[in-house]
């Protein structure tokens, strides 16, 4: 399937900003089943793009600087991206969760999908004992990690309600855990969290969703922004397999990968740094659409 996706921020400032340097991962990488064809980027007012600081993760990065006066500034990218991707299944031989974790930590790659690089916690994502023993009810060590890792998926879907109010970016894994309610980011950092502490790499992925789903299955939820889901590690011959805990289900190719790392800061679409009286709005419009 061929998509046309589309991401557009527009950034209001209460007061017009006299300087603003912006850091961005708005471009698609290409990853297993997904390649991306074309990508093109627009900023208004205009300002000159170059390549972004290399942060040792599958990120592509870019950055501006803004240096005339602006009360808005516009930011909108546009891509189109071909996946052909089944959707996984757990099979009879995948390893189990104690045998991937001992694989993952036996790992001897340093290439930036190392597992190595996604085992330990993060700046965001730290180890929680109460994430841990939740999690561990499913990431048993004799289930088969790609079993397990569904059903923990299915758990965190069934147990956890998607608020878009009840959590801020820098709302942590313990903080949403507790309140059972909160976005895709939170979803994944549970499980992500949840993962390492039973030894298991997992990475946290930023990308989009089909917005519009095939006749006959149901929207899936988060469709109109970024979404975020996991990466496991299943061992050497699964490798790196999606999860996506706030839909219950395997990545297949209603998923678009934008970015992975280790949490959400290595990944973030857009961050960086204004001059000028505090107050601004942001409003973020997201449309992937299937062109065949």
């Amino acid at each position: 399937m061929l998509y046309a996706v589309s991401h557009k921020t527009t950034f209001a400032y209460e007061f017009p900003v006299r300087f603003a340097r912006c850091n961005l991962r708005l471009h698609p990488i290409d990853w297993d089943g997904q390649t991306v064809e074309s990508y093109g980027l627009a900023i208004d007012p205009p300002a000159a793009v170059s390549a972004g600081r290399d942060n040792g993760y599958c990120v592509i990065g870019e950055r501006f600087v803004l240096d005339r006066p602006a009360a808005e500034l516009v930011i909108t990218s546009r891509a189109r991206v071909r996946v052909e991707r089944e959707t996984p299944e757990p099979e009879a031989g995948d390893p189990d969760v104690a045998a991937a974790a001992r694989a993952a930590l036996g790992a001897r790659a340093l290439d930036k999908m190392a597992p190595a690089n996604f085992l330990y916690p993060s700046p965001l994502i730290g180890a929680f004992p109460e994430i841990a023993a939740w999690c561990g009810a499913e990431l048993r060590p004799e289930r088969g990690i790609v079993e397990a890792g569904l059903a923990l998926a299915r758990a965190i879907q069934a147990s956890f309600h998607y608020d878009g109010s009840a959590t801020e970016l820098d709302t942590s894994p313990a903080e949403a855990f507790a309140a059972r309610r909160g976005v895709c980011q939170d979803f994944a950092q549970i499980m992500i969290s949840g993962a390492r502490s039973a030894g298991l790499a997992a990475a946290y992925v930023s990308g989009y969703l089909r917005t519009i789903p095939p006749p006959g299955k149901e929207r899936l939820v988060g469709a109109d922004a970024t979404h975020a889901w996991v990466m496991l590690w299943c061992g050497p011959e699964r490798g790196w397999l999606g999860f996506d805990p706030t839909n219950g289900c395997m990545v297949g190719s209603d998923h678009i990968v934008a970015a992975i790392g280790r949490d959400y800061a290595d990944v973030a679409p857009i961050d960086g740094v204004f001059v000028g009286r505090d107050g601004q709005q942001i409003e973020v419009s997201v449309d992937v659409e299937p062109l065949g």
